[in-house]
């Protein structure tokens, strides 16, 4: 199957995706896309394929075969530096446990994109503390990981996914380990922090309630994607 030319006016799209993990299909020609500013919510059981799709997507995983296109660039055939340097750039992420730096403070937490790209650290602490302040977190600057509670500790991952300023936030099943309270509560602030920085965010969830949070579904079965908007 030829790929497709990605939607006029997309930030990020993706076209007849297949991949194979032996005789697994997870991937089964997959279609994607995304504008700048929208929320799109990967939805469908577990084993679907929708995580695949966010990892090919973020260009940490190679697809078998399709099309990639970010920013009018095919990530499929850039090499791992090319992509690594998107991630640490332009692509933010927020995964399901967090995954916080136990040694260092929520700030320094915040603050890591930054200084691993060569920012010295009075600054990227100053970028960190904004993000935390618009988080309501800030007030957690000092404390560790450890010393905070799992809604609190997600709300400082979501600031360190945004620091640098990026123009896709991956977001892997971000209330998965929340209870519903703190969960409501992330996804307000994730999509809003979002939104008001013109960030696209792709949000993998089996969840209603989460997936009420964006702009458009996009549901994977067996490999294979429905856009529920187009469906209709």
């Amino acid at each position: 199957m030829t790929p497709a030319a990605p939607p006029a006016g997309s930030l990020l799209a993706a076209s007849a995706l297949h991949k194979a993990y032996g005789p697994t299909h997870a991937l089964d020609g997959a279609e994607f896309s995304i504008h700048p500013g929208e929320v799109v919510a990967i939805m469908g059981p577990s084993g679907s394929g929708k995580s695949t799709l966010l990892h090919c997507l973020a260009g940490i995983v190679t697809p078998d075969s399709g099309s990639i296109t970010y920013a009018g660039r095919e990530l499929t055939t850039m090499s791992d530096a090319e992509r690594s340097a998107l991630r640490r750039s332009e692509f933010g992420f927020v995964f399901q446990f967090g995954q916080l730096v136990p040694e260092l403070t929520c700030v320094e937490n915040v603050a890591l994109p930054l200084r691993l790209a060569g920012a010295k650290r009075k600054a990227a602490e100053g970028a960190a503390l904004e993000w935390m302040q618009r988080l309501e977190v800030d007030d957690l600057r000092d404390k560790r990981p450890g010393e905070v509670s799992g809604g609190q500790g997600q709300r400082v991952a979501v600031a360190r996914s945004l620091v640098t300023g990026p123009r896709v936030v991956f977001a892997d099943e971000p209330t998965g380990a929340l209870d519903s309270l703190n969960g409501e509560l992330v996804m307000q602030l994730l999509t809003e922090a979002a939104r008001s920085a013109n960030a696209a965010v792709v949000l993998v969830t089996h969840e209603t309630r989460v997936a009420a949070y964006s702009d458009r579904e996009i549901v994977v079965r067996d490999g294979r994607s429905r856009d529920m908007e187009r469906a209709i």
